[in-house]
């Protein structure tokens, strides 16, 4: 049975009254929705109180959940929303990406040679690296972060991102293609990459 068949029984037994199955799925996806909101999120309180939020949303919204997607898409759609709702009542606050462990970069394309060596130059150059992403990735168009988010950290496919944004495939594709081209510029100088080279 795959996780899309067991996250569905455990829907309909929510859906039917039983409380614990819910439990369940909170466990589950307690860990990965929590990583997801700490990429949109510096504030750990903030990620908890999204994180809170985005699961009642959920348990209250179940009713209504038919399996046309994934239940973690159809969950990841929620807190990625739930963020933004609360971004828009701060203020406008601009939500940042925090990528405060460069072995995080390992997701992005060319980032395994970064791992090749142990001295305290390199060291300091993978540092300069993962600052450098987290400060473009801070400056993206919430559009593109989120986009470049789910599927390089996040591991997502196309089409679920493309679920989760509410846009089509052809769209996120466009939108992860501009990120990655706004990280690769700024990391060129650092890499001694030639314009013509993505990393």
């Amino acid at each position: 049975m795959s996780d899309r068949e067991v996250d569905q029984l455990l829907v309909e037994r929510v859906q039917s009254g039983d409380k614990q199955a819910f439990g369940l799925l909170v466990s589950k996806y307690q860990c990965k929705l929590h990583r997801l909101l700490a990429r949109l999120v510096r504030d750990t309180a903030e990620v908890e109180d999204l994180a809170q939020e985005t699961f009642i949303k959920a348990y209250r919204a179940l009713g209504s959940f038919r399996g046309e997607s994934a239940f973690y898409t159809w969950l990841y759609r929620i807190g990625v929303n739930t963020a933004k709702n609360h971004f828009a009542a701060q203020a406008h606050r601009v939500p940042v990406l925090t990528w405060t462990d460069p072995g995080e970069i390992e997701g992005v394309e060319g980032a395994e040679r970064l791992h090749d060596f142990d001295t305290p130059e390199h060291q300091l150059m993978t540092r300069q690296i993962a600052l450098t992403v987290d400060e473009t990735m801070s400056g993206l168009p919430d559009e593109l972060r989120e986009a470049i988010t789910l599927r390089e950290l996040e591991g997502l496919s196309y089409e679920d991102i493309a679920s989760i944004m509410d846009c089509p495939v052809g769209t996120v594709r466009s939108r992860i293609f501009r990120a990655r081209e706004a990280i690769a510029l700024r990391l060129r100088p650092l890499l001694g990459t030639r314009a013509d080279e993505r990393w």
